[in-house]
């Protein structure tokens, strides 16, 4: 149930940075719930094996290189997807920003209730 949730909420997050960042479009919730997990796995696959390989580089410089792949794999779902469009780096750097803060935001809405 946990995982619905937050797959829902990821979707709401990638919909309202839509919403807020120029350059980035999607045709609808259900479209950003997809490109949610599109991004999630894209993030737990291709990502974490090239945080794997760059863990030096990201050690050295404080995760930065953490989220610009992060920004990479929006970069990706966006091209993968006709109805999710990311029209370049900044707005994709802005919408990852955006999604992390709403991300925070929800997790001190909802808390740790385990």
């Amino acid at each position: 149930m946990k995982l619905i949730i937050e797959v829902l909420l990821m979707g709401l997050a990638v919909f309202i940075g839509a919403k807020l960042v120029p350059g980035v479009t999607i045709d609808g919730y259900v479209n950003a719930i997809i490109a949610a997990v599109l991004i999630a796995l894209a993030n737990a696959t291709i990502g974490f094996i090239l945080r794997v390989l760059t863990f030096p580089v990201n050690f050295l410089t404080l995760g930065l290189v953490s989220f610009i792949i992060s920004v990479l794999m929006i970069l990706l779902v966006s091209n993968m997807m006709a109805s999710f469009q990311v029209n370049g780096f900044l707005p994709a750097v802005f919408l990852a920003i955006v999604v992390a803060l709403v991300k925070a935001v929800f997790g001190a809405i909802a808390g740790d209730k385990e």
